[in-house]
């Protein structure tokens, strides 16, 4: 680990009376299962694109879409 990492490792620890190994092995745990839950999601999104039962937006017309909904709320406010 980089020193800076070490450090504020153990000043947490010091901080919460917890031993560094349980907070590095939560935060990895942790880690590891939004990872997964990241994993799952986007393989359910390939799988949705794969089969036809959605379509994919293309990016610039996406990004022209919320433009122009957000030059448009700016606008109501006026």
């Amino acid at each position: 680990m980089r020193p800076e990492t070490e450090s504020r490792i153990q000043e947490l620890a010091a901080r919460t009376g917890r031993a560094p190994d349980d907070l590095v092995e939560d935060a990895m745990a942790g880690y590891l299962h939004e990872l997964a839950k990241a994993r799952e999601m986007l393989d359910a999104r390939y799988d949705d694109l794969r089969s036809g039962r959605v379509k994919a937006v293309d990016g610039e017309e996406a990004f022209l879409n919320l433009r122009g909904k957000s030059e448009a709320r700016h606008t109501s406010r006026s």
